[in-house]
């Protein structure tokens, strides 16, 4: 029997391959961008709107179907580039390159300010504890992956937060999450239904028929709980457990069957787990990525197991921080070569319902100076973009959904600046505006 436990949005407090379903979108031809983006063989010739000729005087209204983005510099995902700006037409980046090669119509200057991709959050739990989308997407998180809840598709990046979802996550009988957050039924919450958090697999076959269930209900990647708890300092140790740890955990046999399956509906496989026992089922069966950096110190053996089979961690550090192994784990395992990605287990109280400066703040300091600022940034967004299978998602280039955020300054000098964005834009439509406005 599939059994699915309903958790109430009031106690959740913490946290493949998916084709996006691109617009049909039309481009002006303009004959410089012609030259500057191959992306617009594939668009549709229309000519240019005359009324944006007539609008020079007043950038903040420059904001139609097609424009230019004209910043001071911009970050494309991997690198920071000065002098260079980005077209947009229909909801997609047409063309990327200096300010000199992009067309003159239709141009939107943002003076002093940086471009970037908009953040992706790859651990989020909004839906489950009804944490507002539009104040995430106002705060610069242009898309999350919410690891735990109901199953839906794609939905969003057209004015509003693109939302991932995994779909309840898959346990052991009376295995984590039911432990600390109990049964029950939420309320709806943006339309989402019930909170549905966890579904308890006893053996392979259940296991199969729980994947293919999830897959069909839209989610995006499958998440698995090996947490037999009593992790110190972990978030979900802080909450009073109807059963204490240890709690029970999946066999070696379902865990296999849950990523051979989802393997072959093309879904990756994020598994919650915070200690060596976890961590050798995970590594053992060839799960692609682990939901958080582990909280327990981690053999030296088995980080670079981790890193050899290219386990990618995202590393929720924030919420974390009392933590007694995450920060060394985490150094470690960058010293390895190690990919640590961005999530920050977003539902917490307190963490920003947006863009988590420290988080990346945290990133850096693991990193010991392997990673910079660069490249916690890109862990953000182009890294992002791929792991959630949705590429060039995250990115500044031809072809990538226009998902982008500006902020005023340099954020590689102070990555506070990233928590306020002046500027928010989804799917190519306008949802912060201020530093356009301040330019009227």
């Amino acid at each position: 029997m599939l059994r699915i436990f309903l958790i109430p949005a009031s106690m959740f407090r913490h946290g493949s391959r998916i084709v996006f379903r691109s617009s049909y979108f039309r481009c002006m031809l303009w004959p410089t961008l012609v030259a500057a983006s191959v992306a617009l063989a594939a668009c549709v010739s229309k000519a240019p709107d005359p009324r944006l000729a007539r609008e020079a005087g007043r950038a903040a209204d420059r904001v139609a179907d097609s424009y230019v983005l004209i910043p001071d510099r911009l970050f494309d995902g991997r690198n920071m580039r000065e002098g260079h700006g980005v077209a947009v037409s229909g909801g997609r980046i047409v063309a990327v390159g200096p300010v000199d090669a992009l067309p003159a119509e239709g141009r939107v200057p943002l003076p002093g300010a940086t471009l970037l991709p908009g953040f992706i959050d790859l651990h989020g739990h909004l839906a489950a504890q009804d944490v507002s989308f539009s104040t995430v997407l106002r705060h610069g998180i242009t898309s999350v992956r919410d690891l735990g809840g109901p199953p839906k598709p794609v939905s969003g990046g057209d004015g509003s937060l693109r939302h991932l979802s995994a779909g309840p996550i898959i346990t052991a009988p009376g295995g984590y999450p039911i432990p600390v957050f109990g049964q029950g039924k939420s309320g709806a919450g943006h339309g989402h239904g019930a909170a549905a958090l966890a579904v308890e697999v006893a053996d392979a076959a259940q296991a199969r028929r729980v994947v293919d269930h999830i897959v069909e209900a839209g989610a995006s990647v499958i998440k698995i709980a090996l947490e037999p708890g009593g992790s110190a300092g972990a978030p979900w140790s802080m909450h009073e457990a109807g059963t204490l740890p240890p709690w029970p955990l999946p066999s070696a046999e379902v865990v296999k069957t849950v990523v051979a399956q989802a393997h072959g509906r093309g879904r990756i496989v994020s598994a919650h787990l915070s200690g060596v026992a976890g961590a050798r089922l995970a590594l053992d069966a060839g799960v692609d990525e682990w939901a958080h950096m582990p909280c327990d110190a981690l053999p030296e053996a088995l980080i670079a197991r981790a890193v050899e089979a290219r386990v990618r961690i995202v590393g929720t550090l924030d919420t974390l921080s009392h933590c007694g192994g995450a920060f060394a784990n985490a150094q470690r395992f960058v010293e390895k070569g190690g990919t640590l990605l961005y999530g920050t287990d977003m539902a917490h109280t307190e963490l920003p319902w947006g863009i988590d400066s420290r988080e990346l703040e945290l990133m850096m300091h693991v990193g010991h100076g392997q990673l910079s600022a660069e490249k916690v940034l890109s862990a953000a967004t182009a890294l992002a973009g791929e792991q959630a299978g949705l590429a060039p998602l995250g990115q500044l280039a031809p072809g990538a959904p226009a998902d982008m955020i500006a902020v005023r300054g340099n954020p590689l000098h102070r990555l506070k600046v990233l928590e306020y964005p002046g500027l928010v834009i989804s799917g190519g439509k306008f949802v912060v505006r201020d530093l356009i406005e301040q330019e009227r």
